[in-house]
Protein backbone atom coordinates (compact mmCIF):
# COMPACT_ATOMS: atom_id res chain seq x y z
CA UNK A 1 0.00 0.00 0.00
CA UNK A 2 1.51 3.51 -0.56
CA UNK A 3 0.94 5.74 2.54
CA UNK A 4 2.00 9.02 3.10
CA UNK A 5 2.38 11.13 6.78
CA UNK A 6 0.92 14.48 7.48
CA UNK A 7 2.78 16.29 4.39
CA UNK A 8 2.51 14.92 1.06
CA UNK A 9 3.33 15.95 -2.07
CA UNK A 10 1.40 17.96 -4.28
CA UNK A 11 -0.97 16.05 -7.69
CA UNK A 12 -0.06 17.00 -10.92
CA UNK A 13 -2.69 19.97 -12.18
CA UNK A 14 -5.19 18.54 -14.41
CA UNK A 15 -3.95 19.34 -17.47
CA UNK A 16 -1.72 22.36 -18.86
CA UNK A 17 -2.33 24.07 -22.16
CA UNK A 18 1.13 23.85 -23.99
CA UNK A 19 3.46 26.45 -23.87
CA UNK A 20 6.68 25.79 -24.78
CA UNK A 21 9.98 28.20 -24.68
CA UNK A 22 8.84 29.95 -22.09
CA UNK A 23 12.43 29.63 -20.31
CA UNK A 24 14.46 29.76 -23.79
CA UNK A 25 15.14 26.38 -23.95
CA UNK A 26 15.10 23.91 -27.28
CA UNK A 27 11.82 22.40 -28.14
CA UNK A 28 12.06 18.25 -28.15
CA UNK A 29 11.06 17.88 -31.53
CA UNK A 30 11.31 14.74 -33.76
CA UNK A 31 13.66 14.20 -36.98
CA UNK A 32 13.24 16.26 -39.76
CA UNK A 33 11.45 14.56 -42.90
CA UNK A 34 12.37 16.10 -46.35
CA UNK A 35 11.98 19.40 -45.48
CA UNK A 36 15.66 20.74 -45.30
CA UNK A 37 15.37 23.04 -48.38
CA UNK A 38 12.50 24.82 -46.57
CA UNK A 39 14.48 24.82 -43.36
CA UNK A 40 17.02 26.18 -45.32
CA UNK A 41 14.47 29.37 -47.10
CA UNK A 42 13.03 30.06 -43.68
CA UNK A 43 16.46 30.81 -42.00
CA UNK A 44 18.11 32.54 -44.95
CA UNK A 45 15.10 34.78 -45.06
CA UNK A 46 15.02 34.87 -40.63
CA UNK A 47 18.91 36.40 -40.84
CA UNK A 48 18.24 38.36 -43.89
CA UNK A 49 17.20 42.10 -43.85
CA UNK A 50 14.79 42.15 -46.76
CA UNK A 51 12.32 39.59 -44.81
CA UNK A 52 10.56 40.84 -41.82
CA UNK A 53 7.13 38.72 -42.01
CA UNK A 54 7.15 34.93 -42.66
CA UNK A 55 4.25 32.64 -43.48
CA UNK A 56 5.20 28.98 -43.58
CA UNK A 57 1.91 27.29 -44.80
CA UNK A 58 0.56 24.15 -45.42
CA UNK A 59 -2.03 21.30 -45.10
CA UNK A 60 -2.39 19.81 -41.60
CA UNK A 61 -0.03 17.12 -41.09
CA UNK A 62 2.54 17.89 -43.49
CA UNK A 63 5.05 19.07 -40.86
CA UNK A 64 5.07 23.21 -40.56
CA UNK A 65 5.42 22.72 -36.70
CA UNK A 66 8.17 20.45 -37.09
CA UNK A 67 10.30 22.64 -39.57
CA UNK A 68 9.88 25.46 -37.42
CA UNK A 69 10.78 23.92 -34.03
CA UNK A 70 14.19 22.99 -35.91
CA UNK A 71 14.29 26.36 -37.39
CA UNK A 72 13.83 27.62 -33.35
CA UNK A 73 15.74 25.36 -31.69
CA UNK A 74 19.01 26.58 -34.65
CA UNK A 75 18.22 30.00 -33.76
CA UNK A 76 18.26 29.73 -30.10
CA UNK A 77 21.82 28.25 -30.29
CA UNK A 78 22.97 30.91 -32.49
CA UNK A 79 21.82 33.66 -30.48
CA UNK A 80 20.91 35.77 -33.46
CA UNK A 81 18.11 36.89 -31.43
CA UNK A 82 17.58 38.40 -28.21
CA UNK A 83 14.32 36.48 -27.68
CA UNK A 84 13.19 33.80 -29.03
CA UNK A 85 9.21 33.30 -28.79
CA UNK A 86 7.13 30.22 -29.31
CA UNK A 87 3.60 30.48 -29.04
CA UNK A 88 0.61 27.80 -29.81
CA UNK A 89 -2.23 29.67 -31.54
CA UNK A 90 -4.10 27.13 -32.61
CA UNK A 91 -8.45 27.00 -33.46
CA UNK A 92 -9.63 28.25 -30.53
CA UNK A 93 -7.61 32.37 -31.20
CA UNK A 94 -8.09 35.12 -29.18
CA UNK A 95 -6.54 38.38 -28.41
CA UNK A 96 -6.46 38.16 -25.06
CA UNK A 97 -5.08 34.86 -24.77
CA UNK A 98 -2.03 35.67 -27.27
CA UNK A 99 -1.61 38.37 -24.99
CA UNK A 100 -1.23 36.62 -22.08
CA UNK A 101 0.85 33.81 -23.82
CA UNK A 102 3.78 36.10 -25.03
CA UNK A 103 3.39 37.60 -21.64
CA UNK A 104 4.13 34.49 -20.32
CA UNK A 105 7.00 33.73 -22.28
CA UNK A 106 8.39 37.06 -21.58
CA UNK A 107 8.23 35.91 -17.37
CA UNK A 108 6.02 39.29 -17.48
CA UNK A 109 2.34 39.64 -15.65
CA UNK A 110 -1.06 40.50 -17.72
CA UNK A 111 -3.32 40.04 -15.49
CA UNK A 112 -3.84 43.22 -13.56
CA UNK A 113 -5.30 44.56 -17.35
CA UNK A 114 -8.95 43.85 -18.19
CA UNK A 115 -9.07 45.53 -21.22
CA UNK A 116 -7.43 44.37 -24.46
CA UNK A 117 -6.27 47.38 -25.76
CA UNK A 118 -4.62 48.56 -22.12
CA UNK A 119 -2.99 44.77 -22.54
CA UNK A 120 -1.75 45.62 -25.73
CA UNK A 121 -0.34 48.94 -24.73
CA UNK A 122 1.38 47.31 -21.84
CA UNK A 123 2.94 44.22 -24.11
CA UNK A 124 4.13 46.57 -26.75
CA UNK A 125 6.46 48.54 -23.98
CA UNK A 126 6.97 44.55 -22.83
CA UNK A 127 8.73 43.99 -25.94
CA UNK A 128 10.62 46.83 -26.70
CA UNK A 129 12.49 45.37 -23.37
CA UNK A 130 13.57 42.45 -25.59
CA UNK A 131 14.43 43.91 -29.10
CA UNK A 132 15.43 42.19 -31.57
CA UNK A 133 12.94 39.26 -30.92
CA UNK A 134 11.78 36.38 -32.94
CA UNK A 135 8.06 36.13 -32.31
CA UNK A 136 6.89 32.29 -33.92
CA UNK A 137 3.07 31.87 -34.06
CA UNK A 138 2.49 28.26 -34.89
CA UNK A 139 -0.72 26.94 -36.46
CA UNK A 140 -2.57 30.67 -36.58
CA UNK A 141 -6.45 29.53 -38.40
CA UNK A 142 -6.99 33.38 -38.94
CA UNK A 143 -5.74 36.94 -39.54
CA UNK A 144 -5.25 39.45 -37.02
CA UNK A 145 -3.82 43.18 -36.33
CA UNK A 146 -0.79 43.09 -35.10
CA UNK A 147 -1.38 46.35 -33.22
CA UNK A 148 -4.59 44.57 -31.61
CA UNK A 149 -2.62 42.46 -29.61
CA UNK A 150 0.24 44.80 -29.14
CA UNK A 151 3.08 43.93 -31.37
CA UNK A 152 5.62 45.91 -32.60
CA UNK A 153 5.62 46.28 -36.63
CA UNK A 154 8.67 44.24 -37.52
CA UNK A 155 11.29 45.88 -39.32
CA UNK A 156 15.22 46.41 -40.22
CA UNK A 157 15.12 49.54 -37.89
CA UNK A 158 13.84 47.11 -34.78
CA UNK A 159 15.08 44.12 -35.66
CA UNK A 160 12.44 42.00 -34.90
CA UNK A 161 10.94 39.13 -36.70
CA UNK A 162 7.55 37.48 -37.18
CA UNK A 163 6.50 33.89 -38.14
CA UNK A 164 3.06 32.12 -38.65
CA UNK A 165 2.47 28.78 -39.71
CA UNK A 166 -0.96 28.50 -41.17
CA UNK A 167 -3.17 25.80 -43.13
CA UNK A 168 -4.10 28.96 -45.08
CA UNK A 169 -2.17 30.35 -47.56
CA UNK A 170 -4.80 33.69 -47.74
CA UNK A 171 -3.80 34.20 -43.83
CA UNK A 172 -0.28 34.52 -44.55
CA UNK A 173 -1.07 36.80 -47.44
CA UNK A 174 -3.68 38.66 -46.10
CA UNK A 175 -1.17 39.58 -42.71
CA UNK A 176 1.44 40.75 -45.69
CA UNK A 177 3.87 37.49 -45.16
CA UNK A 178 6.27 36.40 -47.50
CA UNK A 179 5.36 32.74 -47.85
CA UNK A 180 6.90 29.38 -47.90
CA UNK A 181 4.85 26.49 -48.61
CA UNK A 182 5.91 22.95 -46.82
CA UNK A 183 5.15 20.58 -49.60
CA UNK A 184 4.34 16.77 -49.39
CA UNK A 185 7.22 14.77 -49.51
CA UNK A 186 7.97 12.95 -52.40
CA UNK A 187 7.56 9.27 -53.72
CA UNK A 188 10.94 8.30 -52.45
CA UNK A 189 10.80 10.29 -49.06
CA UNK A 190 7.12 9.00 -48.57
CA UNK A 191 8.43 5.50 -48.96
CA UNK A 192 11.92 5.92 -46.76
CA UNK A 193 9.76 7.23 -44.02
CA UNK A 194 6.83 4.46 -44.05
CA UNK A 195 9.65 2.10 -43.84
CA UNK A 196 11.55 3.90 -41.13
CA UNK A 197 8.42 3.36 -39.25
CA UNK A 198 6.88 0.22 -39.96
CA UNK A 199 10.16 -1.47 -39.84
CA UNK A 200 12.15 -3.09 -42.89
CA UNK A 201 11.67 -6.58 -41.37
CA UNK A 202 8.61 -7.02 -42.73
CA UNK A 203 10.14 -7.21 -46.47
CA UNK A 204 13.13 -9.31 -45.21
CA UNK A 205 11.33 -11.91 -44.04
CA UNK A 206 10.05 -13.67 -46.88
CA UNK A 207 10.89 -15.25 -50.45
CA UNK A 208 11.86 -13.24 -53.56
CA UNK A 209 7.82 -13.97 -54.85
CA UNK A 210 6.27 -13.30 -51.85
CA UNK A 211 8.66 -10.23 -51.21
CA UNK A 212 7.90 -8.59 -54.86
CA UNK A 213 3.85 -8.97 -53.95
CA UNK A 214 4.61 -7.02 -50.65
CA UNK A 215 6.89 -4.51 -51.98
CA UNK A 216 4.02 -3.87 -54.57
CA UNK A 217 1.61 -3.35 -52.07
CA UNK A 218 3.13 -1.53 -49.42
CA UNK A 219 4.44 1.05 -52.24
CA UNK A 220 0.26 1.40 -53.50
CA UNK A 221 -0.26 1.99 -49.93
CA UNK A 222 2.45 4.54 -49.33
CA UNK A 223 0.88 6.22 -52.42
CA UNK A 224 -2.53 6.37 -50.56
CA UNK A 225 -1.18 8.92 -47.98
CA UNK A 226 -0.60 11.32 -50.47
CA UNK A 227 2.91 12.27 -49.43
CA UNK A 228 1.61 13.46 -46.09
CA UNK A 229 4.21 12.70 -43.18
CA UNK A 230 1.30 12.32 -40.31
CA UNK A 231 -0.40 9.72 -42.35
CA UNK A 232 2.61 8.18 -43.32
CA UNK A 233 3.63 7.90 -39.31
CA UNK A 234 -0.21 7.12 -38.41
CA UNK A 235 -1.05 4.16 -41.35
CA UNK A 236 3.05 2.31 -40.80
CA UNK A 237 2.16 2.72 -36.85
CA UNK A 238 -0.83 0.20 -37.68
CA UNK A 239 0.64 -2.01 -39.80
CA UNK A 240 4.22 -2.81 -37.44
CA UNK A 241 4.54 -6.20 -37.06
CA UNK A 242 2.08 -7.62 -39.87
CA UNK A 243 4.25 -9.27 -42.11
CA UNK A 244 1.48 -11.61 -44.23
CA UNK A 245 0.88 -10.34 -47.48
CA UNK A 246 -2.54 -11.49 -47.25
CA UNK A 247 -3.02 -8.79 -44.55
CA UNK A 248 -1.22 -6.15 -46.24
CA UNK A 249 -3.39 -6.51 -49.16
CA UNK A 250 -7.00 -6.20 -46.69
CA UNK A 251 -4.81 -3.18 -45.91
CA UNK A 252 -4.43 -1.24 -48.73
CA UNK A 253 -8.01 -2.37 -49.44
CA UNK A 254 -9.62 -0.81 -46.29
CA UNK A 255 -7.48 2.06 -46.78
CA UNK A 256 -8.95 2.85 -49.88
CA UNK A 257 -12.17 2.48 -49.08
CA UNK A 258 -12.00 4.95 -45.77
CA UNK A 259 -10.62 7.63 -49.39
CA UNK A 260 -13.59 7.00 -50.96
CA UNK A 261 -16.58 9.46 -51.65
CA UNK A 262 -14.68 12.14 -50.11
CA UNK A 263 -13.56 15.27 -51.21
CA UNK A 264 -11.01 17.99 -49.79
CA UNK A 265 -7.79 18.03 -48.80
CA UNK A 266 -8.96 18.09 -44.69
CA UNK A 267 -11.71 15.41 -45.34
CA UNK A 268 -8.78 13.15 -47.37
CA UNK A 269 -6.55 13.47 -44.35
CA UNK A 270 -9.02 12.48 -41.96
CA UNK A 271 -10.47 9.23 -43.67
CA UNK A 272 -6.16 8.51 -43.76
CA UNK A 273 -6.19 9.18 -40.33
CA UNK A 274 -9.42 7.11 -39.54
CA UNK A 275 -8.04 3.94 -41.00
CA UNK A 276 -5.10 3.84 -38.28
CA UNK A 277 -8.41 4.42 -35.61
CA UNK A 278 -10.52 1.42 -37.67
CA UNK A 279 -7.67 -0.76 -36.83
CA UNK A 280 -7.40 -0.48 -32.98
CA UNK A 281 -10.05 -3.25 -32.87
CA UNK A 282 -11.46 -2.95 -29.75
CA UNK A 283 -13.77 -0.47 -28.92
CA UNK A 284 -12.70 0.33 -25.26
CA UNK A 285 -9.37 1.53 -26.95
CA UNK A 286 -11.17 3.81 -29.75
CA UNK A 287 -13.33 5.25 -26.81
CA UNK A 288 -10.31 5.97 -24.66
CA UNK A 289 -8.67 7.80 -27.88
CA UNK A 290 -12.21 9.62 -28.51
CA UNK A 291 -12.00 10.54 -24.94
CA UNK A 292 -8.75 12.51 -25.37
CA UNK A 293 -11.01 15.21 -27.97
CA UNK A 294 -12.99 16.35 -24.86
CA UNK A 295 -9.79 18.27 -23.51
CA UNK A 296 -9.00 21.89 -25.34
CA UNK A 297 -6.30 21.74 -28.52
CA UNK A 298 -2.89 21.63 -27.86
CA UNK A 299 -3.00 20.52 -24.21
CA UNK A 300 -0.48 18.31 -22.30
CA UNK A 301 -2.48 16.02 -19.86
CA UNK A 302 -0.31 14.02 -17.30
CA UNK A 303 -0.44 10.20 -18.02
CA UNK A 304 -2.04 9.72 -14.30
CA UNK A 305 -4.68 12.43 -15.09
CA UNK A 306 -6.20 10.55 -18.38
CA UNK A 307 -5.92 7.14 -17.50
CA UNK A 308 -8.17 8.10 -14.29
CA UNK A 309 -10.41 9.57 -16.67
CA UNK A 310 -10.96 6.45 -18.25
CA UNK A 311 -11.15 4.81 -15.49
CA UNK A 312 -14.05 6.83 -13.96
CA UNK A 313 -15.57 6.71 -17.60
CA UNK A 314 -15.39 2.61 -17.15
CA UNK A 315 -13.32 2.31 -20.04
CA UNK A 316 -11.32 -0.33 -18.15
CA UNK A 317 -12.79 -3.42 -17.17
CA UNK A 318 -13.16 -3.89 -13.23
CA UNK A 319 -10.45 -5.20 -11.86
CA UNK A 320 -9.33 -6.65 -8.06
CA UNK A 321 -7.43 -4.09 -7.58
CA UNK A 322 -7.15 0.13 -8.58
CA UNK A 323 -3.53 -0.36 -9.36
CA UNK A 324 -4.73 -3.24 -11.56
CA UNK A 325 -6.35 -1.14 -13.69
CA UNK A 326 -3.93 1.76 -14.12
CA UNK A 327 -1.63 -0.92 -15.51
CA UNK A 328 -4.63 -1.46 -18.25
CA UNK A 329 -4.84 1.80 -18.59
CA UNK A 330 -1.21 2.32 -19.47
CA UNK A 331 -1.41 -0.35 -21.53
CA UNK A 332 -3.69 1.30 -23.71
CA UNK A 333 -2.22 4.38 -23.46
CA UNK A 334 1.19 2.61 -24.63
CA UNK A 335 -0.77 1.16 -27.98
CA UNK A 336 -2.23 4.41 -28.72
CA UNK A 337 1.72 6.09 -28.73
CA UNK A 338 2.33 3.18 -30.72
CA UNK A 339 0.07 3.52 -32.92
CA UNK A 340 0.74 7.47 -33.35
CA UNK A 341 -2.76 8.72 -32.52
CA UNK A 342 -1.14 9.95 -29.17
CA UNK A 343 2.45 11.34 -28.53
CA UNK A 344 4.52 10.99 -25.06
CA UNK A 345 5.35 14.25 -23.61
CA UNK A 346 8.27 14.98 -21.10
CA UNK A 347 7.15 17.85 -18.78
CA UNK A 348 10.01 18.69 -16.10
CA UNK A 349 7.07 19.40 -13.36
CA UNK A 350 4.36 17.22 -14.59
CA UNK A 351 6.62 14.12 -15.58
CA UNK A 352 5.04 11.69 -18.37
CA UNK A 353 2.20 13.59 -20.46
CA UNK A 354 0.45 12.82 -23.37
CA UNK A 355 -0.75 15.32 -26.23
CA UNK A 356 -2.64 14.81 -29.51
CA UNK A 357 -1.75 16.17 -32.68
CA UNK A 358 -4.06 18.68 -33.81
CA UNK A 359 -5.14 17.34 -37.17
CA UNK A 360 -5.53 13.59 -35.37
CA UNK A 361 -7.65 15.82 -32.58
CA UNK A 362 -9.85 16.87 -35.72
CA UNK A 363 -10.43 13.59 -36.75
CA UNK A 364 -11.55 12.20 -33.45
CA UNK A 365 -14.23 15.20 -33.27
CA UNK A 366 -15.38 14.64 -36.71
CA UNK A 367 -16.24 10.81 -35.40
CA UNK A 368 -18.14 12.21 -32.50
CA UNK A 369 -20.04 14.22 -34.30
CA UNK A 370 -22.10 10.72 -35.27
CA UNK A 371 -21.43 7.86 -32.44
CA UNK A 372 -20.78 8.24 -30.00
CA UNK A 373 -21.73 11.97 -29.95
CA UNK A 374 -19.82 14.23 -28.50
CA UNK A 375 -20.24 18.22 -27.72
CA UNK A 376 -16.61 20.22 -27.17
CA UNK A 377 -16.53 23.80 -26.52
CA UNK A 378 -13.58 23.34 -24.30
CA UNK A 379 -11.01 25.96 -24.18
CA UNK A 380 -12.59 28.56 -26.31
CA UNK A 381 -12.95 31.59 -23.94
CA UNK A 382 -16.52 31.72 -23.52
CA UNK A 383 -18.20 33.34 -21.32
CA UNK A 384 -21.78 32.17 -21.67
CA UNK A 385 -22.78 28.55 -22.16
CA UNK A 386 -22.97 28.15 -26.19
CA UNK A 387 -26.04 27.55 -27.95
CA UNK A 388 -25.05 24.19 -29.00
CA UNK A 389 -25.80 22.99 -25.92
CA UNK A 390 -29.77 23.69 -26.19
CA UNK A 391 -29.51 21.44 -29.44
CA UNK A 392 -28.03 18.63 -27.58
CA UNK A 393 -30.31 16.13 -27.64
CA UNK A 394 -28.59 12.54 -28.03
CA UNK A 395 -25.38 14.06 -27.26
CA UNK A 396 -23.77 11.77 -24.55
CA UNK A 397 -20.51 13.67 -23.49
CA UNK A 398 -20.54 17.32 -23.06
CA UNK A 399 -16.96 19.26 -22.43
CA UNK A 400 -16.97 22.96 -21.60
CA UNK A 401 -13.88 23.36 -19.93
CA UNK A 402 -11.54 25.95 -19.71
CA UNK A 403 -13.64 28.61 -20.48
CA UNK A 404 -14.97 32.29 -18.83
CA UNK A 405 -18.75 30.59 -18.34
CA UNK A 406 -20.04 32.54 -15.15
CA UNK A 407 -23.91 30.89 -15.17
CA UNK A 408 -25.60 27.80 -16.55
CA UNK A 409 -28.74 28.88 -18.01
CA UNK A 410 -31.83 27.11 -16.97
CA UNK A 411 -31.94 25.89 -20.67
CA UNK A 412 -29.95 23.50 -20.05
CA UNK A 413 -32.15 21.75 -17.29
CA UNK A 414 -33.90 21.21 -20.53
CA UNK A 415 -35.67 17.45 -21.69
CA UNK A 416 -32.51 18.04 -24.85
CA UNK A 417 -30.30 17.54 -22.02
CA UNK A 418 -31.56 14.08 -20.50
CA UNK A 419 -28.79 12.09 -22.82
CA UNK A 420 -25.43 13.29 -21.25
CA UNK A 421 -23.28 10.79 -19.16
CA UNK A 422 -20.23 13.40 -18.89
CA UNK A 423 -20.75 16.52 -17.84
CA UNK A 424 -16.93 18.47 -17.82
CA UNK A 425 -17.17 22.20 -16.68
CA UNK A 426 -14.17 21.62 -15.11
CA UNK A 427 -12.27 25.64 -15.16
CA UNK A 428 -14.94 28.28 -15.20
CA UNK A 429 -16.05 31.40 -13.53
CA UNK A 430 -19.31 29.20 -12.14
CA UNK A 431 -20.62 30.89 -8.95
CA UNK A 432 -23.76 29.14 -8.58
CA UNK A 433 -25.47 26.67 -10.07
CA UNK A 434 -29.56 26.66 -10.84
CA UNK A 435 -31.30 24.53 -8.59
CA UNK A 436 -33.55 22.44 -11.82
CA UNK A 437 -30.03 22.23 -13.67
CA UNK A 438 -29.77 18.39 -12.80
CA UNK A 439 -33.30 17.09 -12.76
CA UNK A 440 -33.56 15.95 -16.08
CA UNK A 441 -30.14 15.14 -16.51
CA UNK A 442 -30.89 11.33 -15.39
CA UNK A 443 -27.92 9.52 -17.02
CA UNK A 444 -25.15 11.55 -15.67
CA UNK A 445 -22.43 9.22 -14.61
CA UNK A 446 -19.27 11.79 -14.39
CA UNK A 447 -19.74 15.45 -13.14
CA UNK A 448 -16.62 17.82 -12.83
CA UNK A 449 -16.98 21.25 -11.44
CA UNK A 450 -13.01 21.30 -10.41
CA UNK A 451 -11.60 24.95 -10.33
CA UNK A 452 -14.13 26.63 -10.44
CA UNK A 453 -12.96 28.74 -7.44
CA UNK A 454 -16.05 31.14 -6.93
CA UNK A 455 -18.36 27.83 -6.78
CA UNK A 456 -19.82 28.24 -3.05
CA UNK A 457 -23.56 26.28 -3.77
CA UNK A 458 -24.39 23.37 -5.34
CA UNK A 459 -28.04 22.92 -6.15
CA UNK A 460 -29.98 19.89 -4.27
CA UNK A 461 -30.88 18.42 -7.59
CA UNK A 462 -27.63 16.80 -7.52
CA UNK A 463 -28.71 14.79 -4.61
CA UNK A 464 -30.96 12.70 -7.49
CA UNK A 465 -28.15 11.71 -9.80
CA UNK A 466 -28.74 7.95 -9.19
CA UNK A 467 -26.40 7.06 -11.84
CA UNK A 468 -23.20 9.38 -10.55
CA UNK A 469 -20.15 7.67 -10.75
CA UNK A 470 -17.56 10.34 -10.17
CA UNK A 471 -18.26 13.80 -8.77
CA UNK A 472 -15.04 16.14 -9.25
CA UNK A 473 -15.03 19.33 -6.84
CA UNK A 474 -11.42 20.04 -6.11
CA UNK A 475 -10.71 23.75 -5.51
CA UNK A 476 -13.94 25.34 -5.15
CA UNK A 477 -15.31 27.62 -2.25
CA UNK A 478 -17.71 25.51 -1.11
CA UNK A 479 -18.79 24.72 2.46
CA UNK A 480 -21.56 22.49 2.08
CA UNK A 481 -22.77 19.90 -0.15
CA UNK A 482 -25.87 18.74 -0.72
CA UNK A 483 -26.67 15.53 0.95
CA UNK A 484 -25.11 12.27 -0.62
CA UNK A 485 -27.31 9.64 0.46
CA UNK A 486 -28.74 8.98 -2.93
CA UNK A 487 -25.74 8.69 -4.41
CA UNK A 488 -25.76 4.34 -4.50
CA UNK A 489 -23.32 4.15 -7.85
CA UNK A 490 -20.67 6.69 -6.65
CA UNK A 491 -17.33 5.38 -7.13
CA UNK A 492 -14.80 8.76 -6.78
CA UNK A 493 -15.50 11.80 -4.61
CA UNK A 494 -13.08 14.99 -4.80
CA UNK A 495 -13.53 17.51 -2.06
CA UNK A 496 -9.75 18.72 -2.46
CA UNK A 497 -9.22 22.64 -1.53
CA UNK A 498 -12.78 23.40 -0.82
CA UNK A 499 -14.01 25.23 2.46
CA UNK A 500 -15.92 22.34 3.55
CA UNK A 501 -16.57 22.50 7.16
CA UNK A 502 -18.00 18.87 7.89
CA UNK A 503 -18.48 15.57 6.23
CA UNK A 504 -21.14 15.61 3.60
CA UNK A 505 -24.61 14.28 4.67
CA UNK A 506 -24.51 10.53 3.85
CA UNK A 507 -21.29 10.05 3.02
CA UNK A 508 -21.31 6.62 5.37
CA UNK A 509 -24.28 5.72 2.83
CA UNK A 510 -22.07 5.40 -0.50
CA UNK A 511 -21.47 1.61 -0.51
CA UNK A 512 -19.77 1.81 -3.60
CA UNK A 513 -17.03 4.43 -3.20
CA UNK A 514 -13.63 3.26 -3.59
CA UNK A 515 -11.80 7.11 -3.95
CA UNK A 516 -12.09 9.67 -1.26
CA UNK A 517 -10.32 13.11 -1.41
CA UNK A 518 -10.88 15.13 1.64
CA UNK A 519 -8.12 17.66 1.61
CA UNK A 520 -6.11 20.45 1.66
CA UNK A 521 -2.96 22.04 0.41
CA UNK A 522 -0.69 23.52 3.46
CA UNK A 523 0.03 25.83 4.90
CA UNK A 524 -2.43 28.15 4.04
CA UNK A 525 -5.39 25.94 3.02
CA UNK A 526 -5.79 23.49 5.55
CA UNK A 527 -9.34 21.40 5.14
CA UNK A 528 -11.41 22.57 8.29
CA UNK A 529 -13.34 18.86 9.06
CA UNK A 530 -11.65 17.78 12.34
CA UNK A 531 -12.76 13.85 12.23
CA UNK A 532 -14.69 11.37 10.40
CA UNK A 533 -17.14 9.01 12.71
CA UNK A 534 -15.34 5.51 12.72
CA UNK A 535 -19.12 4.28 11.55
CA UNK A 536 -18.78 6.75 8.41
CA UNK A 537 -15.52 4.97 7.03
CA UNK A 538 -15.77 1.39 8.14
CA UNK A 539 -19.02 1.48 5.98
CA UNK A 540 -16.71 2.55 2.94
CA UNK A 541 -15.83 -0.73 3.12
CA UNK A 542 -14.78 -0.42 -0.69
CA UNK A 543 -12.18 2.30 -0.62
CA UNK A 544 -9.18 1.81 -2.53
CA UNK A 545 -8.00 5.46 -2.17
CA UNK A 546 -8.70 7.76 1.18
CA UNK A 547 -6.61 10.88 0.71
CA UNK A 548 -7.13 13.01 3.64
CA UNK A 549 -3.81 14.76 4.28
CA UNK A 550 -3.54 18.72 4.46
CA UNK A 551 -5.87 19.18 6.86
CA UNK A 552 -7.18 18.72 10.42
CA UNK A 553 -9.34 15.21 9.95
CA UNK A 554 -7.86 12.73 13.33
CA UNK A 555 -8.02 8.72 11.94
CA UNK A 556 -8.06 6.01 14.37
CA UNK A 557 -5.21 3.10 13.01
CA UNK A 558 -7.59 0.34 13.60
CA UNK A 559 -10.79 1.99 12.05
CA UNK A 560 -7.91 2.89 8.49
CA UNK A 561 -6.72 -0.36 9.12
CA UNK A 562 -9.67 -2.67 8.45
CA UNK A 563 -10.54 -1.33 5.30
CA UNK A 564 -9.04 -4.32 3.78
CA UNK A 565 -9.31 -2.90 0.24
CA UNK A 566 -6.94 0.33 0.92
CA UNK A 567 -4.01 0.48 -1.71
CA UNK A 568 -3.55 4.27 -1.06
CA UNK A 569 -3.44 6.45 2.18
CA UNK A 570 -2.46 9.98 2.40
CA UNK A 571 -3.36 10.85 6.07
CA UNK A 572 -1.94 11.01 9.65
CA UNK A 573 -2.48 9.95 13.14
CA UNK A 574 -2.92 11.40 16.19
CA UNK A 575 -0.53 9.22 17.91
CA UNK A 576 2.35 6.36 17.45
CA UNK A 577 0.10 3.84 18.78
CA UNK A 578 -2.37 4.77 15.67
CA UNK A 579 0.19 4.19 13.50
CA UNK A 580 1.78 1.26 15.02
CA UNK A 581 -1.92 -0.24 15.06
CA UNK A 582 -2.88 0.73 11.22
CA UNK A 583 0.55 -0.93 10.50
CA UNK A 584 0.11 -3.64 12.29
CA UNK A 585 -3.80 -4.85 10.56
Amino acid sequence: METMGEEGSQLPDYLVIDDPSALAVELPVSKLQGSQAVKANILACLKGEEVTMLGVWGMGGVGKTTVMMHVHNELLKEGIFKKVIWVTVSQNFNIYNLQEQIASNLEENLQEHQNTVNRAAKLSKMLEKHKPYLLILDDVRSSFKLESVGLLEPNVSNGCKLVLTTRSQEVAHSMDCRRIQVETLLEEEALKLFLNKVGGIVLSDHGEGIKRDLESTLKEIVDECDGLPLALITVASSLKGISESQLWSVALNELRDCKRNVAGTDANAFQILKFSYDRLIKKQIQYCFLYYALYPEDCKIPKEAIIESWIDEGFIDEMESRQSMKDEGCGILRKLEDNSLLELIKDEVRGDCVRMHDLIRDMALDITRMSPRFLVEAGKALKEQPEKVKCAEGVEKVSLMHNYIEEIPLSMASLTCTSFTTLLLAYNELSTIPESVFEHMLELKILDLSFNYKLWSLPNSVSKLMKLITLLLESTSLKKVPSLSGLGSLKKLNLRKTKIKEVPEGLGMLKNLKCLCLCGSEPFDILEIDEIADGVLSNLSKLQELIVDGSRIKLKGDVVGRLMKLEVFHGWFPTANDMKIFLRC
